[in-house]
């Protein structure tokens, strides 16, 4: 397969992202991640099975907003929002892909609790240009 620029690699995870966490359409996720999945993230299981698994343990409501993007030869990093979680807060997170012949491969993710305006020091939103709506507390998402 020939080599992928890595705009084609930002693209491909953002296709990725979208069946799994907002449609729920496994059929399309099963075409996006490989078979061989490694996954480095410590709350998810191994291999893309606990990755289906942990999204199918999730309330339906969960939505999944991208945000910047940034990629350097295979490797894709996206800052995105995952919401609806029924959590005392949203989990803001960097998910760090790496892409080998037009699939996922291997993932980590280094993730947060999103702070409301009250919770932040900065007084400036850790996604997007707003705080969220939903009144939180600090809690850890997906651990």
């Amino acid at each position: 397969m020939p080599k992928t620029t890595p705009e084609q690699n930002q693209s491909l995870v953002l296709k990725a992202f979208d069946p799994p966490f907002n449609k729920r359409d496994y059929a399309a996720t099963e075409r996006f991640w490989s078979p061989d999945y490694i996954q480095h993230s410590a709350h998810i299981a191994p291999g893309r099975d606990g990755l289906f698994n942990l999204i199918k343990s999730i309330p339906p409501t969960l939505k999944y907003e991208p945000g910047p993007i940034v990629a350097e030869g295979d490797f894709v990093i996206v800052h995105g929002r995952f919401s609806g979680l029924d959590a005392p807060a949203n989990g803001i997170a960097a998910d760090i892909v790496r892409i080998q012949n037009g699939i996922l491969v291997e993932h980590g993710d280094v993730i947060q609790d999103e702070a409301t305006e009250e919770q932040s020091i900065s007084k400036r939103p850790m996604f997007g240009t707003s705080f969220p709506n939903l009144v939180q507390k600090r809690a850890s998402f997906g651990r």
